[in-house]
């Protein structure tokens, strides 16, 4: 499998603090039968104000500390961009991070509030697109405003974004709403990808692989292999030589 949404670059978000817990995190998730990482540290403008160089030195670290070790899992790195007008600038300035292409557009990790979906975030959106960005709208099983009225999800579809799903959410991990939503959308072949979003061993481990498994049982393995492998690696091919 391939996990395109992980926060365990160490000491730069809320995810793995120490390097020593960005390994945990990596022997985790290797178990669990992934090969490939794409660590997507937050880009939250005001809370977490990272770019390409505190990814990259962060990046070095783990790879260094992989050289030296036995696993051989590879990993690169993108960011989980917070939508916001701070991206009209930086954009055009090639300070964002992307997590790969997708039918010749550049893929961005996009990350709404948990709690509403932005006024104008449909604004922000066609702009991106008409940049030849797609955005990958992250966790939109997670958002409040769509365990509400999940219909609002349709604008996004229409434009021709991507969605990735969490793990954690179709195992009980996140409570019964973002569930029940996420095996709606499934059933409805919404999502783009799968991946853990995982942030530390106590909060939010990897799951891949049971994940994989309840997808393969609500919508066949075909489906279960397509968000978590083929798909992954379609967009994938700008990080790793597979």
């Amino acid at each position: 499998m391939i996990d395109l949404h992980c926060h365990v670059l160490p000491g730069i978000d809320d995810g793995a603090r120490t390097l020593a817990d960005s390994m945990l995190l990596i022997d985790a998730a290797v178990q669990q039968g992934i090969t490939h990482i794409v660590a997507t540290p937050h880009i939250h403008f005001g809370t977490f104000d990272n770019n390409k160089l505190t990814i990259a030195n962060a990046l070095g670290e783990i790879k260094h500390a992989l050289s030296n070790s036995l696993s051989k899992v590879q990993i690169s790195a993108a960011a989980e961009v917070r939508i916001g007008t701070e991206m009209l600038t930086l954009l055009p300035q090639n300070k964002l991070p992307f997590l790969g292409e997708y039918q010749g557009k550049k893929v961005l990790l996009l990350e709404m509030p948990h709690s509403h979906i932005p006024a104008g975030a449909d604004k922000l959106v066609k702009w991106l697109l008409n940049n030849d960005v797609v955005p990958m709208i992250a966790h939109p099983e997670r958002n409040r405003e769509l365990q509400q009225h999940p219909e609002k999800i349709n604008q996004f579809v229409k434009m021709g974004c991507l969605f990735q799903l969490t793990a954690a959410s179709l195992l009980d991990d996140m409570g019964d709403k973002p569930k029940q939503l996420a095996e709606h959308w499934l059933q409805d072949k919404l999502f783009t990808i799968v991946a853990s979003d995982s942030h530390s061993m106590h909060r939010r481990p990897p799951k891949m692989a049971e994940a994989r498994e309840r997808i393969a049982v609500l919508c066949g393995d075909e489906y279960a292999q397509k968000l978590t492998y083929n798909t992954p690696k379609a967009i994938a091919h700008t990080h790793f030589s597979f």
